[in-house]
């Protein structure tokens, strides 16, 4: 075998999955059919619980460094300032939820940090290797390379986007919708006589659609997307981009300066048929393909990454049977489905930005790996809940989370003396968001297991098959 996991595409899906697996010790191989990483800003927003994510995988620092907050939205009409526009419902954070709201980074910049923290943990990604199928046996998958080449690993996951050349190999079909059939540009340009304050709005009028140009934290640039009429070839040249601008905008042609990447899309949701067929996974633009409005395309494929990760690593390293596998499909399949919903609702404007986009209330409550055992569990915390950050005996728990193994929490209760191999034990008295009881969570800060007392959760570890 050259590697156990083989990841298609270096997205940012592909880079968060390389990085959970290069810290559990497995040996995998990130391989992207472009040269570079990907250029433009494209997917911009990060989501809270996705902050949390990238807290734990190591990253935060550096995309907090990099970015900022969204700016206040800016409606202009006939060259006047006409108004602010809120575009987030506001969100108080607390000791619970430290991270409630959406923080920007140009996706070339998330990528390159992602990029950074993979290879500070060992990891590789090999450019300009570009995967045209897939075939595979008892024993793995066989890769198959534009070049002629192959590559063998155990298993293969495809991050390689909403064209998905591997999701296509395994004659994985994709159920959706068209949300918008009018084209849609997007592109990063340096524009001056805009202030960088403000995410400025141009409403639509009778001949043209709504054209906007968001200020890219951390840069120079501007994130330019504008709407065209169905049946619209979009012109992606500079001359074409600096026209739209002069057309819709008070500003100039000549005041777009600079057009660093450009591309168009039209909206659509789409879910594919399964996330799983053998030793291949779907994930990310592969499995399921967003509207960018409300931003939840990244981030719920950064968190595919981040549900299969623990999971293969505990098959490759930890001896858990491949059965185990199965329950990424089961858990993430139906969150896709509920975040097409939400990110078309944003699109069409049924749904405000705020609690039903931050992430934070998905779970896992009726997967085959959630065991609520308490027969009248007090306080709202459910097994199958992402557990809330806070501090038990003086030890905040997302520092006690942080990393590849589970935690036990328990809080007054009974609980074993010591950490116990893969398992971290926190004890302390009740606790607000938690109450009384143990709760066992999982290596992606999900509660797989809740009791009244701490006894029993090792059978727990060993019914899913892990030691």
């Amino acid at each position: 075998m050259d590697t156990d996991v083989l990841i298609v595409g270096a997205g940012p899906t592909g880079l968060a999955l390389g990085i959970d697996l290069a810290r559990r010790g497995v040996d995998a191989l990130v391989v992207e059919r472009a040269r570079t990483l990907f250029p433009g800003s494209r997917g911009k927003g990060f989501q809270p619980r996705t902050m949390e994510v990238f807290d734990d995988l190591g990253v935060l620092d550096a995309i907090r460094a990099a970015g900022g907050s969204y700016p206040v939205g800016m409606i202009w009409k006939n060259g006047r300032r006409a108004g602010e526009h809120q575009m987030f419902e506001p969100l108080p954070a607390s000791e619970e939820t430290p991270y409630t709201e959406p923080w920007m980074v140009p996706q070339w910049r998330t990528q390159e940090i992602l990029r950074d923290r993979l290879e500070e943990l060992g990891g590789e990604i090999v450019f300009d290797r570009e995967v045209v199928g897939v075939t595979q046996d008892a024993d793995g998958v066989t890769a198959h390379l534009a070049s002629g080449g192959i590559l063998r690993a155990r298993y293969a996951v495809a991050a390689d986007g909403g064209r998905s050349a591997v999701r296509r190999a395994l004659g994985v079909g994709m159920t959706g919708e068209t949300v918008d059939p009018s084209p849609m540009l997007v592109a990063d340009v340096r524009v001056t006589g805009l202030d960088r304050d403000n995410w400025h709005f141009f409403p639509a009028e009778e001949t043209s659609g709504l054209l906007t140009l968001c200020p890219l934290a951390g840069t120079e640039e501007f994130q330019l997307v504008a709407g065209f009429p169905e049946g619209t070839e979009v012109d992606l040249t500079p001359d074409g981009i600096r026209k739209v601008v002069a057309d819709r905008t008070h500003l100039a042609a000549e005041d777009v300066t600079e057009v660093r990447w450009s591309s168009d899309f039209r909206p659509r949701a789409a879910l594919a048929d399964r996330f799983r067929v053998g030793r291949v996974f779907l994930a990310g633009d592969a499995a399921h393909v967003h509207s960018p409005a409300g931003g939840q395309g990244l981030n719920t494929s950064v968190q595919d990454a981040y549900n299969l990760g623990w999971k293969l690593g505990a098959v490759l390293t930890g001896g858990a049977p491949d059965t185990l596998l199965d329950s990424y499909e089961e858990e993430r399949r139906p969150v896709a489905a509920r975040m097409l919903g939400v990110s078309t609702g944003v699109h069409r404007g049924e749904i405000r930005r705020g609690k039903e986009t931050q992430q934070l209330t998905l779970g896992y409550p009726e997967s085959s790996l959630t065991a609520e055992t308490r027969s009248a569990p007090a306080g709202a915390l459910r097994a199958g809940d992402r557990a809330p950050d806070g501090r038990v005996a003086g030890v905040r728990l997302f520092d006690a989370f942080r990393g590849p193994h589970w935690t036990l929490l328990a809080l007054g209760t009974d609980a074993p003396g010591e950490d116990l191999g893969a398992v971290r034990v926190v004890r302390g008295p009740a606790h607000g968001a938690y109450g009384t009881g143990a709760f066992l969570v999982r290596p992606d800060g999900y509660v797989g297991w809740a009791a009244e007392t701490s006894g029993g959760f090792t059978e727990y570890l060993s019914r899913i098959g892990l030691r």
